[in-house]
C-alpha cells in the first residue's frame, strides 16, 4: 500500500483537486489535507505537494471558467429546477462578481461550495480572463500553502502525541478539544441570546 501511495498519490491528489476546481463536487480539499499528512510522517516532500495543489486548483477552475463561459447561463436554463434557481440567483451574483469578482474569485478558494462553482459563475459573469486568471492563481497559491502547511504540522503534533501518550492520550486530547468547542459554541450562542 505504502508503494502505490508513493507511486500515485500525488496524481491521486491533482486529480481530485481539479476536478472539484473545474466544478465537480469531488473531495479536493480532503485530498490535500491527506497529502500533507503523509508527507508529515515522510511519504512526500510537502513543497511537492504544494506545488501539485497549486497547479490542480489553477488548471481545474480555468476549466471550470473556460466552461461556464463557453456553455453560458444558457446551459442552466435548459433544466426546470435548475432555471428557477438560476433566474433567481444568478442576476445578483453576476452584478456581486462586476463590482468585487476578484476579491470573490480569491476568497472562494476557502469555501467548499463556492470552490466548486466559483470558477463556473465567472465564466457565465465573462468576468475578463486575465483578472480571473490572477485573482486565481492567487488564491490557488494562498489556499495550497496554507492549508497543506496546516495538515503538515498538524500531522506532525498529532503523531508526536501519540508517540508520547500513546493512542488513549491522543483520544483524550481530542475528547477535550471537543468539549472546549462545545462549550465555546454555547458561550457565544448565549451571548448572541443576551444581546
Amino acid at each position: 500500500m505504502t508503494g502505490f501511495v508513493r507511486d500515485y498519490g500525488l496524481i491521486i491528489v491533482f486529480l481530485a483537486i481539479a476536478l472539484e476546481t473545474s466544478g465537480v463536487p469531488f473531495p479536493g480539499e480532503t485530498a490535500l489535507i491527506a497529502a500533507a499528512i503523509l508527507a508529515s510522517q515522510g511519504h512526500f516532500e510537502i513543497w511537492q505537494v504544494i506545488a501539485v495543489a497549486t497547479a490542480a486548483a489553477i488548471i481545474g477552475d480555468n476549466v471550470g471558467y473556460w466552461l461556464g463561459r463557453w456553455l453560458g447561463r444558457g446551459f442552466l436554463q435548459r433544466f426546470g429546477p435548475v432555471r428557477r434557481f438560476s433566474d433567481r440567483v444568478l442576476p445578483p451574483t453576476e452584478r456581486f462578481f462586476h463590482r468585487h469578482g476578484g476579491k470573490a474569485i480569491f476568497l472562494a478558494r476557502w469555501f467548499s461550495g463556492f470552490r466548486v462553482a466559483g470558477a463556473w459563475v465567472a465564466g457565465f459573469a465573462e468576468m475578463t480572463w486575465w483578472r480571473f486568471f490572477v485573482w486565481n492563481a492567487l488564491g490557488g497559491i494562498a489556499w495550497a500553502v496554507t492549508v497543506g502547511l496546516v495538515a503538515y504540522y498538524t500531522g506532525h503534533a498529532a503523531v508526536d502525541v501519540i508517540n508520547r501518550y500513546g493512542l488513549v492520550g491522543a483520544a483524550m486530547i481530542v475528547v477535550v478539544v471537543v468539549l472546549v468547542g462545545v462549550a465555546v459554541h454555547f458561550w457565544r450562542r448565549r451571548v448572541v441570546e443576551e444581546s
